[in-house]
């Protein structure tokens, strides 16, 4: 059993008393691409009823102790979708993600992942409890945050030398691509085998592949993080522009 193995029973575990009717797995560790240690754990459990204060109290004390107890419980993301309303792809829902419990929507990618792919690790499977996402509703929500989140982002130069703005916003970017030309959900894998084929500057992409895979990244040090910086700029804000007028 692998650490993500033992971690996930565990999860299951601690969710019992919700009483979930189903915990899917999609991103990473459904598609084939998942990299222990280095890939988020995102998944999805579904509760027969809304969210009550208590229910709230359970994630929000749950998810600190599944950490303190498992190290790579940091990387485990969890939205609580209630069944009622599971067809409003803009409803915030109950999530824990980098440390905090919040509120956002499970997206349209996050939905055709669940359909095309997703994992059961608990109960009914997706087609049971999800509408299928439309190729229309698809393609208007990657257009809409590559132009609504990552443009505007691409302006605010200090954040693109740490490197997960690097690596989300590059793959992120080649995957809205995929998309829209055929329809496809790729894994960041493909993304960064696309992105050269997009135009993305050679060395960024290696940089990325370099730390996702390597079996002993090295560091990013402080000038190439600044240069990196730029080239991404430089590159991403034409690259959205273009994809977004293609497909007004």
């Amino acid at each position: 059993m692998t650490t993500t193995d033992a971690l996930l029973d565990r999860f299951l575990d601690d969710l019992t008393p919700l009483r979930p009717i189903a915990v899917w797995a999609h991103g990473s560790l459904a598609g084939g691409d998942y990299q222990e240690g280095r890939s988020d754990l995102d998944l999805i459990a579904v509760l027969d009823r809304p969210a009550a204060l208590g229910t709230v109290w359970r994630i929000a004390t749950l998810h600190p102790r599944l950490r303190a107890a498992e190290p790579l419980a940091v990387k485990l993301h969890c939205s609580y979708l209630t069944p009622a309303p599971t067809a409003d792809t803009d409803r915030a829902h109950l999530t824990w993600a980098h440390d905090q419990l919040m509120r956002r929507p499970v997206t349209p990618v996050t939905r055709r992942e669940l359909h095309a792919f997703g994992r059961v690790l608990h109960g009914l499977a997706p087609a049971d409890l999800l509408p299928p996402v439309s190729d229309r509703e698809l393609a208007d929500f990657v257009v809409r945050d590559q132009r609504e989140f990552w443009r505007p982002n691409v302006d605010r130069a200090r954040q693109w030398t740490e490197d997960p703005w690097v690596d989300v916003g590059m793959t992120t970017f080649a995957r809205a691509s995929a998309t829209l030309r055929d329809g496809r959900l790729i894994t960041k894998r493909e993304a960064l085998d696309l992105l050269p084929e997009l135009g993305a500057p050679v060395e960024v992409v290696e940089d990325i592949r370099r730390r996702r895979y390597a079996e002993r990244p090295v560091p990013v040090a402080a000038e190439w993080a600044l240069r990196r910086a730029e080239l991404t700029r430089s590159y991403l804000g034409p690259a959205i522009d273009g994809l977004v007028a293609a497909y007004a």
